[in-house]
């Protein structure tokens, strides 16, 4: 019965008992003032004028009325000490579900709570509210380096970094993993004030954390959006800035962006290739194209570089510029490259032995364990010999995990597989991945080849790789080679190979087959032949 007391104390009815005592509380102390009073008044007759002493019915009731009020009020210290232990435990209850424990910001919850209410102060003030979005660059490389006790420090100190650059009165929230809202009121024709607070957090982002004794390097992407422009709510504005980080992450990291509606058409767009692509992939609609690759020497076809095209059957040709990045974050790029490289060796099955097929392999794809073993096992389906494939590998791909390319680039090339580091010149450090891993041939970025005639330093750069190449003993192909007088400058400096525009857009299955006919390199078959369909890929291009 006790506890069903002290529960209704807690659900409400606390107020009613604590009236309830106070009553019996004041009554016994009453009857103790009347009782207590009489008792001294007889006592004191007693002792000075002989009068009869107290009776003992009375100094029975006295005692009783003293022990009943100690009684009282020790049950009514030990209930005020449980209540306070109740609503201390409540209080904390409620903060645990409002606040991130981590660094006690608002949790997700709380701001679309209390981001109402100042969304709705800032109308009244003729204000705009201003939500700020952040998410930490390279987080997870940070957590993955050094485990999550480090990660976890570092998140108190950005939390701290980011409290310090709000104004007085500011919401700051955490909304999970390595992302941060806050929301704060300003004057609407001065949006340099939240400008001003977004350089000031990116400036301190990219400076050094010290966190469990380790300096540690991050940057932000930071997302505006303000509450005066065609928002609706607090939702709508979480999701403005939302949409704006994720551009400011687009255009490059470490940098802010506000938000505007275009950004929502872009992403809508986004998300409907997103879905397109899902069913495309299976489908097939994403073919291979394919590039010339010419023997600067002879002037003779060497093969082909894979290029990705989705042909798909509303908008037609999809560039990869588009799709590509789509496939890369979503994780689809592994089934699209394999779906393209099955059916690029399936077309180049008949070709003339002399032809090599070039893929490029998604630095994305790199962190796949198992790519090794998934590419052998296309090469085993589709019948075509390793030793005419070459994998075209950037150097930022090599940059995040160097061990495991090795691993993957050693199963490849015990196969047979030919090996080429691809953009060569724009990477981290080239001369350690060309000692690190045995490439078997090197290929020049075309920004250098394109500038080549117009620019000293992209020719001294060319100059340069051609001649590490002969000391390598490593062929050089030149990428974006457009017209006579660069390949002839190519030509001029040494440069084995060539490919780019000036020997032909890249073709598709059908073009590049009726091409391979009539210069008679197709094996079984005439130049009269009908084309048959089929495809092939570069993942970038």
């Amino acid at each position: 019965m006790s506890l069903d007391l002290e529960e209704d104390m807690m659900q409400g009815r606390g107020p009613r008992t604590n009236v309830i005592t106070g009553a019996i509380s004041i009554a016994a102390i009453l009857l103790f003032v009347g009782i207590g009073s009489s008792v001294l008044s007889q006592s004191l007759q007693h002792y000075f004028q002989g009068a009869e002493p107290p009776s003992q019915p009375l100094v029975i009731a006295l005692l009783l009325n003293v022990a009943l009020i100690l009684f009282g009020w020790r049950r009514h210290s030990e209930l005020s000490h449980e209540l306070q232990i109740r609503s201390a435990a409540e209080e904390r209850a409620q903060q645990l579900a409002s606040r991130d424990p981590l660094t006690g910001f608002l949790n997700r919850r709380s701001l679309a709570e209390e981001g109402a209410a100042m969304f709705v102060r800032a109308q009244r003030r003729r204000k705009a509210m201003a939500l700020v979005m952040l998410d930490l660059d390279h987080f997870k490389t940070i957590n993955d380096m050094h485990g999550h006790a480090v990660g976890d420090a570092l998140l108190r100190a950005v939390a701290s970094e980011i409290a310090h650059f709000m104004p007085p009165i500011a919401l700051t929230a955490r909304l999970g993993g390595d992302e941060f809202a806050c929301g704060f009121l300003f004057d609407a024709d001065e949006p340099g004030t939240v400008e001003r607070i977004a350089e000031k957090l990116i400036s301190r982002m990219a400076q050094p954390f010290e966190a469990e004794g380790l300096r540690l390097h991050i940057s932000c992407s930071l997302g505006i959006a303000r509450s005066d422009f065609d928002c609706a709510g607090i939702d709508a504005l979480m999701r403005a800035a939302d949409i704006a980080m994720y551009q400011a992450k687009k255009a490059g990291r470490n940098r802010f962006a506000w938000f505007d509606h275009s950004m929502e058409r872009e992403l809508q767009l986004r998300n409907e290739l997103e879905s397109g692509l899902r069913l495309a992939i299976p489908r097939q609609e994403v073919v291979p194209y394919f590039e010339q690759q010419i023997d600067l020497s002879t002037g003779r076809l060497h093969g082909f570089e894979v290029l990705a095209r989705w042909e798909h059957p509303q908008r037609g040709m999809i560039s990869p510029e588009l799709f590509i990045p789509i496939a890369e974050e979503t994780g689809m790029i592994g089934d699209l490259s394999l779906s393209i490289m099955r059916q690029a060796l399936l077309a180049a099955r008949d070709w003339d032995p002399s032809l090599n097929v070039s893929i490029n392999i998604s630095p994305w794809q790199l962190r796949d364990a198992w790519l090794a073993q998934k590419i052998i096992k296309v090469l085993t389906e589709t019948g075509f010999p390793a030793n005419r494939l070459e994998v075209e590998i950037t150097e930022s791909a090599l940059f995040d995990n160097l061990a495991l390319a090795q691993s993957i680039v050693g199963s490849l090339k015990n196969q047979g597989v030919q090996l080429a580091l691809d953009d060569f010149g724009t990477g981290y450090s080239s001369l350690a991945h060309l000692r690190a891993l045995p490439f078997d041939r090197i290929k020049i970025d075309k920004s250098f080849i394109m500038s080549l005639n117009e620019s000293a330093d992209s020719a001294a750069i060319v100059n340069a790789i051609i001649s590490l190449g002969e000391s390598l003993n490593l062929p050089i192909t030149a990428e974006g080679v457009e017209d006579a007088e660069i390949e002839a400058r190519l030509r001029a400096l040494g440069c084995a190979k060539a490919q780019g525009w000036h020997y032909g857009k890249p073709l598709s299955t059908a073009s590049v087959r009726r091409l391979l006919a009539e210069r008679r390199l197709l094996r079984h078959s005439t130049p009269a032949e009908t084309p048959v369909a089929v495809t092939s890929q570069r993942l970038v291009g």
